[in-house]
């Protein structure tokens, strides 16, 4: 089963954290992740700050600057992993450095083939 891992991170905590060790880890994380078969290192987003949130209402459309939702913690990037189930992929959510800033968001990805079973 595939998993898409969402990383939500407070990005001043990440910001304070020592950047030689924190960007060491991520490599070695990537690394681990290139080796997993089926696994995918994703991407790293720019920071709340650069995010604009579209929202329609009653045929009415805001165009908001920033993240989503307000939060302490934000969207910060995406990584997949290919495991037999959830336990596996929370195996690989507490490898990642930034479940130390923040939280990994773990959500099954519906396989198209087989379609929407809601």
């Amino acid at each position: 089963m595939r998993f898409m891992m969402l990383i939500h991170h407070d990005e001043a905590a990440l910001a304070a954290a020592p950047q030689k060790e924190l960007w060491a880890e991520y490599g070695a994380f990537k690394e681990a992740l290139a080796k997993a078969e089926g696994c995918a290192a994703g991407e790293r987003l720019q920071p709340s700050s650069a995010a604009t949130t579209v929202r329609r209402h009653d045929d009415k459309t805001e165009v908001l600057d920033g993240p989503y939702a307000d939060t302490k913690e934000q969207f910060a990037g995406y990584f997949i992993v290919e495991a037999p189930s959830l336990d596996e992929a929370i195996v690989w959510a507490k490898r990642c450095p930034s479940s130390k800033y923040g939280s990994i968001e773990i959500r099954p990805i519906i396989d198209a083939q087989a379609g929407w079973k809601g």
